[in-house]
């Protein structure tokens, strides 16, 4: 564990515990990581739709390059427009 790290012991439903195993394996993410962003996202204070971003999107931002003065909004629009006028 990291100094900052703290143990912490919860009390579940055991099918719930299961699901969310299956889950994290899945996604090849640990248990510990998936319920420490849970936590962080709603422990964050509320934020409107447009300013909202989730954890995870946090951790990829800047993974894909853009060009330089592109439009996020607009390209967005563009690819949902493209994706469900089909």
């Amino acid at each position: 564990m990291k100094p900052a790290d703290v143990k912490l012991t919860l009390k579940l439903k055991q099918a719930s515990i299961k699901k969310a195993k299956a889950y994290a394996k899945n996604h090849q993410e640990s248990l510990s990581r998936l319920v420490e962003r849970y936590f962080d996202s709603v422990s964050e204070p509320p934020a409107t739709y447009e300013t909202s971003v989730t954890p995870l999107v946090k951790e990829l931002s800047g993974v894909a390059p853009m060009k330089k003065g592109a439009d996020e909004k607009k390209l967005y629009a563009d690819y949902l427009a493209g994706k469900y006028s089909k």
